[in-house]
C-alpha cells in the first residue's frame, strides 16, 4: 500500500436499536470502484425487544449485497423474492429502475432466546446504461463461492473476480470482494491479483502497511498502481474489495443512486406518492428523510 493511501476510520450512526459503522461514502473518497456504500452491521445481539425489523424501503440504480458472518436476516422484495440470509451466503438484489424490500429477524428465531447478528450491507452502483434495468434477485449459498487457502490465509471470493477466481454472483461491472482470514502472521499479496481501486476493511485484528499499523474498525484505500502487499497479523479478519471506477459521477440521496439528479428527484416523488412497487402482503412504509 502506498503511504499516500487514505486511512478511513469507521464512523458510527444509529438506526434505531443498532449502531452501524459507516465506511462509505467518505468525504475524501465517495466510492471505491463501483462500491458506493458499506455498512458494518453489528456485532449485535438479537433478542425480544431488539429484533431487526426494517420495513418497506426503496432502491434505484444499484445492487445490494448482504453478507453475514453471524445470524440470519429474512429478505422479502417487490419482485417476489423470499429468502433467509445465513452466514457465508450472498444476497444480491439489483434494484435497477426501482424495487422495494424488507429486512427482518426470521420468525423461527423469534423464540425468546438471544442470537448474534454480524455482517455487511453493501451497495454497488450500476453502470450508467443499466441504471434503469429490470430488478433482479439472486442468492448463493457459501459452498457455491470459490474458497481456498494460501500463504496462511483463508480466502472466500464473495463477488466478482480476483486471484484467478470468479464468483457466480451476476455482477454488472468489473469488481471484486473477498473475505480473508489469517491463520498466522503472514503477508497478503495484492499486486496483479485484482483489478481497479482497492479497499481493505479491517474487521478484526490488524494489518501493517508501509510501516504503519492499522487496527480493526478502520478501512484503508489505495489505487491499483500503489498496491503491493500488506502484513497481516494472526487471527485477522479482512474484507478486500474494489474494482474499476466509473467515468460518470454518481449522486446519492437516501437509498437512491443515479448518474442523473433528475432520476433521483423522480424516485423521491414516487416514494412520497407511494408509486413504488410493494412487497406482497406487507403494509409497512419507511418515510423518506
Amino acid at each position: 500500500m502506498s503511504n499516500k493511501g487514505l486511512i478511513i476510520e469507521q464512523r458510527s450512526r444509529d438506526i434505531g436499536d443498532f449502531l452501524v459503522g459507516r465506511y462509505l461514502p467518505f468525504r475524501k473518497k465517495r466510492m471505491v470502484g463501483p462500491f458506493i456504500f458499506i455498512d458494518h452491521m453489528g456485532p449485535a445481539s438479537i433478542r425480544p425487544g431488539n429484533y431487526l425489523d426494517v420495513g418497506q424501503h426503496p432502491h434505484i440504480g444499484l445492487s445490494t449485497l448482504t453478507y453475514l458472518f453471524e445470524g440470519q436476516i429474512h429478505h422479502k422484495d417487490s419482485i417476489g423474492s423470499d429468502q433467509i440470509i445465513t452466514p457465508g451466503s450472498v444476497n444480491w438484489m439489483t434494484a435497477g429502475k426501482g424495487v422495494t424490500h424488507t429486512e427482518r429477524t426470521p420468525q423461527q428465531i423469534r423464540d425468546g432466546k438471544t442470537y448474534p447478528l454480524h455482517g455487511f450491507q453493501i451497495w454497488v452502483a450500476l453502470p450508467k446504461d443499466l441504471e434503469q434495468m429490470e430488478p433482479e434477485f439472486h442468492h448463493f449459498e457459501k459452498d457455491q463461492l470459490p474458497n481456498w487457502e494460501e500463504n496462511g490465509l483463508k480466502f472466500r471470493l464473495v463477488a466478482g473476480e480476483g486471484y484467478h477466481q470468479k464468483a457466480p454472483v451476476p455482477v454488472y461491472s468489473s469488481l471484486f470482494m473477498l473475505e480473508i482470514k489469517s491463520l498466522q502472521d503472514t503477508v497478503l499479496e495484492i499486486q496483479d491479483q485484482v483489478k481497479g481501486e482497492i479497499g481493505i476493511c479491517i474487521i478484526k485484528g490488524s494489518i501493517t502497511a508501509c510501516g504503519e499499523v492499522i487496527e480493526e474498525g478502520n478501512m484503508i484505500v489505495s489505487k491499483t498502481e500503489d498496491a503491493c502487499s500488506v502484513e497481516v497479523s494472526n487471527q485477522t479478519h479482512l474484507l478486500l474489495f474494489g474494482g474499476e471506477a466509473f467515468e460518470d459521477k454518481r449522486h446519492i440521496f437516501w437509498n437512491f443512486v443515479s448518474s442523473s439528479p433528475q432520476t433521483i428527484e423522480q424516485a423521491k416523488a414516487d416514494w412520497k406518492n407511494k408509486d413504488f412497487p410493494k412487497v406482497q402482503g406487507d403494509d409497512s412504509y419507511i418515510d423518506m428523510p
